[in-house]
C-alpha cells in the first residue's frame, strides 16, 4: 500500500515545485527498506497491542481451564500454572503480520497465495480453539480427518494453480534438492505438487506438535523465517541467482516482505509467550504459521531446503509419527502398546527424562541455529 501511494505521489509531482521533495520517495522501490519497516511495524504492533488484546481474550473467557498434557503425565511442572491463561494469541500474530504485509508490500501472486493460506489455516485453527474452549477438554476440537481436509485442499489447491499458471509452474515442474546446482526432475508435475502438498501440509502440522512449551514454537518459527528470508532475498534478485546458481523467481521480493513481517510479529509474540508465557498461540498461530512457512518454502522453489532448517519441527513430528505407529503395532502384536519414547512430541520426552520447560526451549533453540546454518550453507555447498 505505501509503494502504490508513493508511486502515485511521485507522479503527481512530476514537473511541479515539488519533484524534489517527493524524489527521497524512491526508497519505497526497494525490497530491503520495505522489508525492514514490516518487521519494524509488526514488532511495534505487537508490542502495542499485546496487552490490550490479551486482556480481552481474558475477559472472552479464551482460556485454557484444563491441563496440558504435560502436567497430566507427572512432567516437571507446576499443573495448574498453564491454567488460565489465554490462548488464540495466534489472532495477534496473524492481525498485525497481514496489516504489516499489505501495507509494506506489492500487490502479486506470491504474496496473495500466502496471505490466503494463513488466513485460511487460522480460520481451522480458530475454530479448533474455540471448540475446545468452549467444552473445556482438547477432545473437543477439530477432528484429525477435518484438519488434513482442509490442509489437504489448501495446499493441493495452491499447487494445481501454481501449474496451471504459466509464469510459476516451473516452481513445481522443476524439483530442486539441496546441495545440487541444477533441478533433479524436470517437467514432473505430479511430483512437484505432490511436493508442494506434502510441505505445506507437514510444516502446518509440524509447527502445530511444536507449540507445547513457553515459547518454543514462536521461537524456531523465527529462526526458520530467518532462513527463508535469506533465500527470498537471494531468489528475488536476478544478479545475486546468477552468481549462485539459484533458481530466480520473479516476484519473490514480496515474500522477503512478507517473511520480515513474520519475524517481527513472531518476536512481538516471543515477548509475551516467553517463559512464564502470559498468552498462548494456539492452533489458530500455529497452523496458520506452519502453513506460511511451507508455502514460502514452494514458492522460492526450496521446498526441501524447509526440511533442513526447520529440522526441530521435523524432529517433532518424525517423534510423534514414530510413537503413534509403533504403539500401534506392538498394541496388534503383542496385545499391548509400547513406546518409543516417554512421550511425544519430543520435547515432552526430555521433560519426562527431568529436563525444566526453560531448559529444553534453549536447547532447542540452538539446535534449530545449527538447522539454520546447515541449510544456509546449502547455498554455496552445491
Amino acid at each position: 500500500m505505501l509503494y502504490y501511494l508513493s508511486v502515485w505521489l511521485r507522479r503527481w509531482a512530476e514537473g511541479t515545485e515539488w519533484a524534489e521533495w517527493a524524489g527521497p520517495l524512491r526508497v519505497f522501490d526497494y525490497v530491503t527498506f520495505r522489508s525492514a519497516g514490516a518487521a519494524l511495524t509488526a514488532l511495534l504492533l505487537s508490542l502495542a497491542l499485546g496487552p490490550r488484546f490479551f486482556r480481552e481474550l481474558v475477559r472472552w473467557k479464551f482460556g485454557q481451564q484444563y491441563q496440558d498434557p504435560g502436567a497430566q503425565q507427572g512432567i516437571r511442572m507446576d499443573p495448574t500454572r498453564k491454567v488460565g491463561i489465554p490462548t488464540m494469541g495466534g489472532l495477534l500474530i496473524v492481525l498485525v503480520l497481514d496489516i504489516s504485509a499489505v501495507l509494506w508490500g506489492r500487490w502479486n501472486t506470491q504474496l496473495q497465495l500466502t496471505l490466503l493460506s494463513v488466513l485460511v489455516l487460522a480460520g481451522l485453527g480458530f475454530y479448533d480453539d474455540y471448540a475446545k474452549i468452549a467444552r473445556q477438554s482438547r477432545e473437543a476440537g477439530a477432528t484429525e480427518r477435518l484438519k488434513l481436509l482442509v490442509q489437504f485442499g489448501l495446499a493441493l489447491f495452491i499447487g494445481l494453480y501454481l501449474w496451471w499458471n504459466e509464469p510459476t509452474r516451473v516452481l513445481v515442474s522443476d524439483v530442486m534438492v539441496p546441495f545440487f546446482k541444477q533441478p533433479v526432475l524436470t517437467g514432473v508435475a505430479w511430483v512437484g505438487v505432490g511436493i508442494a502438498v506434502l510441505t505445506i501440509v507437514g510444516s502446518s502440522n509440524a509447527v502445530n506438535l511444536t507449540d507445547g512449551l513457553d515459547g518454543l514454537a514462536i521461537g524456531c518459527t523465527v529462526i526458520t523465517s530467518s532462513v527463508l528470508l535469506v533465500f527470498s532475498y537471494l531468489i528475488s534478485n536476478r544478479v545475486f541467482a546468477a552468481q549462485l546458481l539459484l533458481p530466480y523467481v520473479d516476484g519473490a521480493g514480496e515474500l522477503v516482505v512478507f517473511t520480515a513481517a513474520l519475524i517481527g510479529a513472531g518476536l512481538g509474540f516471543l515477548w509475551f509467550n516467553c517463559h512464564p508465557a502470559q498468552v498462548f498461540m494456539g492452533d489458530t498461530g500455529a497452523l496458520a504459521l506452519g502453513g506460511g512457512l511451507g508455502i514460502i518454502a514452494v514458492l522460492i522453489h526450496q521446498p526441501l531446503v524447509l526440511l533442513i532448517a526447520g529440522g526441530v519441527f521435523v524432529a517433532e513430528a518424525v517423534s510423534v509419527v514414530i510413537q503413534r505407529s509403533w504403539f500401534k503395532f506392538t498394541k496388534r502384536r503383542y496385545g499391548a502398546g509400547r513406546r518409543v519414547f516417554l512421550m511425544a512430541p519430543l520435547h515432552y520426552h526430555f521433560m519426562k527424562q527431568g529436563w525444566y520447560e526453560s531448559k529444553v526451549t534453549i536447547r532447542f533453540y540452538i539446535l534449530s541455529i545449527l538447522c539454520a546454518l546447515v541449510a544456509l550453507s546449502t547455498i554455496k555447498l552445491r
